[in-house]
Order: structure tokens, then sequence, then C-alpha cells
């Protein structure tokens, strides 16, 4: 099933809109990226009614892209939310994947769930998706969003071949030949965000997860860029609405809203 979301921005001229919103997004994160740089030390957890979320930074990114993401998600102590900084010098991504299996069950332990729910942004998706498919993931986590995440690979920047993670989000990668293998009994929703102004996305469908053995909702954002995903308040309380269950997410706000 896939969700249509509108932003209240005109047709014409949506993409220097678009581009505009992502030079804004951009200062913004690069002021605060120092304040995400080192891992956050984990606390007791307070009573939560539901499963904790960890949320996955991107590709030479850190926690601090999801402030307000994660403040939304937290709201009312409804949920416990963490973000989990994997090394800046991850060159395999399987290799991240595993760590999170770690951290996955040390949460677990911590506050009392079975299970988790997982927010990953750009190759924190991949890394989120691997472990879900791949490393039985799927007995922990209930849900998997993913925002402008190239399940089925980019094509952009080539000349950033040289990194060994970069090479994993090709098309032709390893890595996504394991992920297209049979997932039978996978029992995690996925909800992948995409949108067709992320430049990153090469092409802009590869956001989408096609897989015929996962439960799959994927979701179409208009007038958004890659950077601006996990910062837009109409993606950010359609990721709240993903996580309350399953179902048909309607959209609400400024914007119209279409279930195809």
């Amino acid at each position: 099933m896939g969700l249509s979301i509108s932003v209240s921005i005109p047709t014409s001229g949506a993409a220097l809109r678009a581009g505009a919103l992502e030079v804004i997004v951009l200062g913004g994160h690069l002021l605060l990226y120092p304040t995400g740089v080192c891992q956050e030390r984990t606390a007791p957890d307070p009573a939560s009614v539901r499963p904790p979320v960890l949320l996955l930074h991107g590709f030479t990114d850190n926690r601090s892209v999801f402030v307000l993401l994660r403040r939304a998600l937290g709201a009312g102590g409804l949920r416990h939310v963490e973000a989990y900084n994997y090394s800046p010098f991850t060159r395999d991504l399987r290799v991240t994947a595993r760590h999170l299996a770690r951290r996955v069950e040390e949460l677990c332990a911590r506050t009392g769930h079975d299970r988790v729910e997982i927010v990953g942004h750009s190759l924190g998706g991949l890394v989120g998706r691997y472990y879900v498919q791949r490393l039985g993931g799927d007995a922990r986590v209930r849900t998997l969003v993913t925002l402008g995440t190239p399940h089925s690979g980019t094509a952009v920047a080539p000349f950033m071949d040289a990194h060994p993670l970069v090479r994993q989000m090709r098309p032709d990668s390893e890595v996504l030949a394991e992920l297209a293998l049979p997932a039978p009994g996978c029992t995690t929703r996925c909800v992948a965000f995409w949108s067709e102004f992320d430049a990153l996305m090469a092409p802009v469908g590869t956001a989408r997860i096609d897989h015929p053995d996962l439960r799959v909702e994927n979701v179409e954002v208009t007038g958004i860029g890659h950077l601006a995903l996990p910062a837009h308040p109409t993606v950010i309380a359609a990721v709240r609405r993903a996580l309350d269950g399953p179902g048909p997410m309607a959209v609400e706000g400024s914007g119209a809203a279409s279930v195809a």
C-alpha cells in the first residue's frame, strides 16, 4: 500500500522551493552537528506505554539530525527514544547491523520491552533493514521506518565509489543482493518514506521497498528533499502515526492526502 503526502507547496517552482528548504535544513544541521558527535549516555528507562524507539542516522552523519523527530516521538512520555551513533569509520554496514543487534538486546533488557521500533534515515534505514531481514531482527523489531533510504541502490555521486559504504549502496552491491533474497516469515512491518525531490536517490523510486515477502507501506512525500525528511513537521507527524500501529495513515495538515 502506498501513501501520498502533499505539503502546501505550489506545483510551480516546487523543486526550487524544496532545494531552498534543503539549504535551510543543512545550515541548521551544521550548527547542531557538534552536539551529536559523542554517543549519548543510556539511562534507566522511565515507564513507557509503547515500545522504545531507536534512531539510526545516515552516512557521515550523527544523532543530531534527529533533534526535532526525537522530541516529537518522545512527547508525553509515551515512548522512550534513543539515537544510536555508529562509528564514522564504518566500512561495512553488515558489521554495523551486528552492533545494532547488540544495542537492541541491551535496550530491550533495560526497558523491559520485548520489541522495539527503528527509524533510519538514508544509510541508517539499510542498516536497520539488514538487521531485520538477515540477522533475525524481526523477532525484536515491530516496525522499521526508513526515510530516504536507497533500498534498490542509488547511482548518485559516482566519484564517491572509493568509499566501501557508498559501494554497498550501489544497485549491484552484494548487500542489496542479500536483501533481495527471500525473507519468508519476516514479521516486521516496514514503512518507507520516499520523495520525488530527494537528490541523493537516483532514481527517486529507489527509496521504495519492493520485496514480495515483506509487509511494506511505501509513503510518497512531495515537495521535500533528502535532508528535510527527518525534520519536516508533516513527515514527523506521519512517522508518529506509523509507529502508532498498522492501518492506513491519514495525513492531516495544510496539504491534501490520498491513499493509493
